[in-house]
């Protein structure tokens, strides 16, 4: 069983920075694609960004483009989250997870960590 736990959330002014991290407790993480996900209040889970397991390949959501970055570390068993120019409507509860496909699709993925609050001040 693969376990996934997010750190680095927080309170963030308008147009701040944050780094988010994903770590996983088995080195099979190694071998799994491992999107990010977002939760606001009262909205659908959507989909964030996406790195394939060699780091080889990512893929961001339109919103998020030139702001946010996507980056792993194999041999750390981790994947990060890198916001930068935050914005107000990008509070929400971000997720990690992890699993075969290379989708935005949440129901595609069978290990998910517990969420880290975003909360950005305007």
């Amino acid at each position: 069983q693969v376990q996934l736990v997010e750190s680095g959330g927080g309170l963030v002014q308008a147009g701040g920075s944050l780094r988010l991290t994903c770590t996983a407790s088995t080195r099979t993480f190694s071998d799994l694609n491992v999107p990010w996900f977002r939760q606001a209040p009262g909205k659908e889970r959507e989909f964030v960004a996406t790195i394939s397991w060699s780091g080889g390949y990512t893929s961001l959501t339109d919103s998020v483009k030139g702001r946010f970055s996507i980056s792993r570390d194999r041999a750390k068993n981790t994947v990060y989250l890198q916001m930068n120019s935050l914005k107000h409507e990008g509070t929400a509860v971000y997720y990690c997870a992890a699993g075969q496909a290379l989708t935005q699709r949440a129901a595609d993925y069978s290990y998910w960590g517990q969420g880290t609050q975003i909360t950005v001040s305007s």
